[in-house]
């Protein structure tokens, strides 16, 4: 499943979890303390491996460093649904950690590294220090909130609607963690998976991403690398609301 296995890194290797646990609740020099303390594996993992997959007995949290994943579902028929884009700093299965069993699948969708916590250590310090905690629920629910905003994606919006919306929400949280300036940036999904995103097909994308192109909403300066050439055109397109994001106010929406 990986490449390569390292011995334990220096503590300062859980600083982008310590960033994102702190984004929505401040936290004191304790436990940040505390978290990087973590007893932790690094693995490195290639572009389309399994992280965890579905039905797997969690024994460890697994903490994204470097690289982008997803979480997806599989149905009869082999069919995949991309449920969350995961990128540098976020947890990919704090739920895995309480419930025990896998009910979903993460994959990469570049190579990158993961940090391995194992389960106890991360059980023992969200309940023995109430701000981790609290941090870890609040970085889950954010995690539903999303859930939810992309199951009213692909359930009630058109394609055209679908894809801007994808674009807007990849562009703030991109921004957000350091990986992408406000109206520049790489799009971490290939079209194929775009698709598995927002339940179109590849050729349903291809056209509409086109279109939007057309329409002068965005810019491509490669099939990845996107401009946003009117955010306010593009996030009305999109039926784009970042409150979903919980993001803080200064960051809520672009200019």
């Amino acid at each position: 499943m990986t490449d390569s296995m390292s011995p334990i890194a220096p503590s300062s290797t859980l600083q982008p979890m310590v960033n994102r646990l702190g984004y929505h609740r401040a936290l004191s020099a304790d436990d940040r303390a505390a978290l990087l303390a973590l007893p932790h594996t690094i693995r490195r993992f290639e572009r389309n491996h399994y992280v965890v997959r579905e039905y797997d007995r969690a024994a460890h949290s697994c903490v994204l460093l470097r690289g982008f994943a997803v979480r997806t579902k599989l149905v009869v028929g082999g069919g995949r649904q991309i449920c969350s884009v995961h990128m540098k700093g976020e947890a990919l299965d704090l739920h895995n950690s309480l419930l025990g069993k896998a009910d979903h699948s993460v994959q990469m969708l570049t190579s990158g590294t993961v940090a391995m916590i194992p389960r106890d250590a991360i059980e023992r310090i969200a309940f023995e220090r109430p701000d981790v905690g609290k941090a870890m629920w609040i970085d889950t629910l954010v995690d539903a909130s999303i859930f939810r905003e992309w199951i009213a994606n692909v359930g009630r919006r058109d394609a055209r609607t679908r894809i801007a919306h994808l674009l807007c929400e990849l562009a703030l949280r991109l921004k957000v963690a350091g990986l992408g300036e406000q109206t520049d940036y790489e799009v971490p999904l290939s079209q194929e998976q775009i698709a598995d995103a927002t339940g179109l097909t590849p050729v349903h994308v291809n056209r509409t991403i086109r279109a939007l192109e057309a329409d002068g909403l965005i810019e491509r300066a490669n099939p990845r690398f996107i401009t946003i050439g009117d955010w306010k055109k593009l996030a009305d397109t999109g039926d784009f609301d970042s409150n979903y994001l919980h993001l803080k106010e200064q960051e809520s929406a672009l200019v």
